[in-house]
């Protein structure tokens, strides 16, 4: 599967609780532009920010999704800052998960 690109990465699983990061906040963000020039700013600042483990475009109501894995309130209001001067939305807001009731990678073939 390797060889086909079915398996595209290897990874370890890491307990976030061990590594000082488990505080998940969902972040919703809408933004007030879709142009391309907006977007790939974007995306270059997520790359920049390893809390952000993961980011999604939206339909409907939200423009993006991120998880993102935190050590407490205090880090997220640190992402919160170095997010929001870097890039400019209309509208950011986040819910802290307080429990995970399934959380995988498994994609089942």
């Amino acid at each position: 599967m390797e060889a086909s690109g079915i398996v595209k990465k290897r990874v370890a699983l890491v307990d976030p609780d061990k590594v000082g990061a488990s505080l998940r906040a969902i972040v919703m963000i809408k933004t007030g532009t879709h142009s391309a020039d907006w977007i790939r700013e974007f995306q270059t600042v997520l790359s920049t920010l390893p809390e952000v483990v993961g980011a999604h475009g939206m339909t409907g109501d939200l423009d993006y999704i991120l998880s993102v894995r935190l050590a407490n309130m205090p880090g997220y209001d640190d992402f919160y800052k170095r997010l929001t001067l870097r890039i400019s939305v209309s509208d950011m807001s986040a819910s802290l998960v307080m429990e995970d009731i399934k959380d995988t990678t498994v994609v089942l073939l």
